[in-house]
């Protein structure tokens, strides 16, 4: 990246920049080419800090490869993308909550989650017909016979069904019954199925790739879009690192305020995924809250020790509840509503 610097610049204003720039921690070179001052970033993430080296008075023009052509960026749309989806709106002014089960175990399990969720007013019903599990001999899904019981379910509750494809051979199936299609984080880089899923006239759930790049995530958004399909909630759920604490993945609550910065497309997150204990979901929830994301991704089960796939992280209703609460609150302090639901001023 260049940045190209005015020819009046004062030079206390150049050392400010500089500096910056050290602080920043980019490699860098002045050099000058005709009558052109100009310093040369190495390694700068320049599709997402441009504006911020722009800000600087001794600043004329910044030069990057990167042109922006690609249709995730805010760049190239005019304001944010608002989903719709059983009766909820994701993005804009509204921060909302997508809840149930990891798997659909039984017609009685999925069915007493979804009344608990129904009463406290969630309108996203999450469940896993197709789960990916990595142990072969580990709990499948119910498959097919899994949507059959989310769709009847869902309609008993007026509620959306939010599930995972895994598998371009059964994307008739699941169009046929999911309302919102989510994307694992093991697909965020299976372009063949992303590009399918960008034909489709559903809304797509992005998984952010457990190692991807923010600019990976949003290129993985990208093969959706390319093909026509610019219905997308991208979602964090938690990148690997070197940390060795007990928790699955470190939540990333820096990429949702970047993401939401250079792209239009509304961010959720997913703290039951990132943290893989049940404990830390409410805390994870809140902070993603205050970091802007348009929505929470939460997994709830009734009976957890019973439950067939992540049990650990798996969080009873009675604990949804308070958190809503203080969801609620904190959502009001950025005049937002939370489900759609205002926070009353005592």
């Amino acid at each position: 990246m260049l940045i190209l610097l005015k020819n009046n610049a004062a030079e206390h204003d150049i050392t400010r920049l500089i500096e910056s720039i050290k602080q920043s921690g980019y490699s860098y070179a002045r050099h000058r080419e005709g009558r052109t001052d100009m310093i040369e970033l190495e390694g700068a993430p320049a599709y997402f800090q441009l504006d911020f080296f722009k800000s600087f008075p001794s600043v004329k023009k910044v030069v990057t490869s990167l042109d922006f052509s690609e249709k995730v960026y805010r760049a190239n749309k005019k304001g944010d993308t608002v989903i719709s989806a059983g009766g909820r709106r994701i993005g804009g002014k509204n921060i909302e909550l997508i809840a149930g089960p990891c798997s659909v175990e039984s017609f009685e399990q999925t069915e007493r989650i979804a009344c608990a969720l129904s009463e406290m007013g969630v309108k996203l019903f999450r469940g896993g017909a197709y789960k990916p599990r990595t142990s072969p001999y580990s709990f499948q899904g119910l498959n097919e016979k899994g949507l059959k019981i989310l769709s009847e379910v869902a309609k008993k509750y007026k509620m959306a069904i939010v599930t995972e494809l895994l598998d371009v051979r059964n994307i008739d199936k699941v169009c046929e019954y999911a309302d919102i299609i989510q994307i694992g984080t093991r697909n965020a880089s299976n372009y063949p199925l992303l590009k399918e899923a960008g034909k489709l006239k559903k809304t797509i759930l992005l998984k952010r790739g457990v190692s991807s790049t923010i600019k990976e995530f949003l290129l993985s958004a990208e093969y959706i879009m390319c093909q026509g399909n610019s219905r997308i909630i991208l979602c964090e759920r938690g990148i690997k690192t070197f940390e060795t604490a007990a928790y699955r993945t470190s939540l990333d609550i820096t990429a949702v305020s970047i993401i939401k910065e250079v792209s239009h497309l509304p961010v959720i997150v997913d703290p039951s995924h990132s943290a893989g204990a049940w404990n830390l979901v409410e805390s994870l929830s809140l902070a993603s809250v205050a970091a802007g994301a348009d929505g929470i991704m939460i997994e709830v089960h009734d009976k957890p020790q019973e439950a067939l796939s992540d049990a650990g992280q798996s969080l009873k209703p009675e604990k949804l509840k308070p958190l809503i609460e203080k969801a609620l609150k904190i959502a009001g302090c950025f005049n937002k509503t939370f489900m759609g639901r205002k926070e009353r001023l005592k």
